[in-house]
């Protein structure tokens, strides 16, 4: 089974979030850099079926030349090559032109599979595999926790939504989001670390990043949320506050 997996690199935030002077994009000068969970968990859902079925394991991102240690990190999880589409500039782009990209390399190999993760963890927008898909002309599933390969050629999968079990059944070729939880991801051995370093990366320059936005459309400013308001209330002291604590119980539904 051929695989690809495709991944981003974005900012590992934690603690206070930061914006730059101009309240245009995240301050990452105290942050390092990652893949998203759910990427991760594509990446190891890909390294698993190849460990089950054979084949071989792909990751493909789009950015700017710092991306290739997030690529060498999925090589040191299992993956067995790497493409950077790299940016002139590394500027963000859209779904739209990163789904253009990604495509010129889901349609120059042989894959069974095209995975990805349900949403970058900094933008969110959910809508790169989709998109993707239609680009290929291949079935997708989306938000899926669980990937069974089926003797037909076909995948079964699987994804809770709003407390249903939907489980769909696709063709190969297809392309499949994945959400973290679908499975736990290892950690990168010592040989794996040593053939990821040593490995070769396939660079594609990419000049274009895209359509340009439309005229009427632009950004203004980023805005941090303002975080929520955590209040306490005592409810008394001692055997006196059991009285109103049963009473809290009983307006939240704990108690029958």
């Amino acid at each position: 089974m051929e695989i690809l997996v495709c991944v981003k690199r974005v900012p590992t935030v934690g603690g206070v979030l930061t914006l730059t002077a101009d309240q245009r994009a995240i301050d990452t000068k105290t942050s390092g850099f990652t893949i998203s969970p759910h990427e991760e968990c594509a990446v190891e859902e890909a390294v698993r079926l190849v460990e089950r079925f054979g084949g071989s394991v792909t990751v493909a991102s789009l950015g700017s030349p710092v991306a290739e240690e997030q690529l060498r990190a999925c090589l040191a999880l299992g993956a067995s090559a790497a493409v950077l589409l790299e940016t002139a500039d590394g500027v963000e782009t859209g779904p739209v032109a990163t789904a253009a990209a990604l495509r010129t390399v889901a349609a120059s190999g042989s894959f069974d599979l095209v995975l990805l993760g349900n949403e970058a963890s900094d933008t969110g927008d959910y809508q790169v595999g989709i998109r993707l898909a239609h680009l290929l002309g291949r079935p997708v599933a989306t938000g899926i926790k669980s990937i069974v390969v089926s003797d037909e050629g076909s995948l079964s999968v699987s994804r809770t939504y709003r407390g249903v079990l939907e489980t769909f059944t696709l063709p190969l070729p297809c392309v499949v989001t994945v959400k973290e939880g679908i499975n736990l991801p290892r950690y990168p051995s010592l040989p794996g670390r040593l053939r990821a370093k040593r490995a070769s990366i396939t660079r594609v320059p990419v000049d274009e990043a895209g359509p340009a936005p439309a005229s009427d459309v632009r950004m203004t400013r980023l805005r941090v949320p303002d975080a929520p308001k955590k209040q306490a209330t005592v409810l008394g002291h001692g055997p006196d506050a059991v009285p109103a604590l049963v009473s809290v119980l009983a307006e939240i539904g704990v108690l029958s």
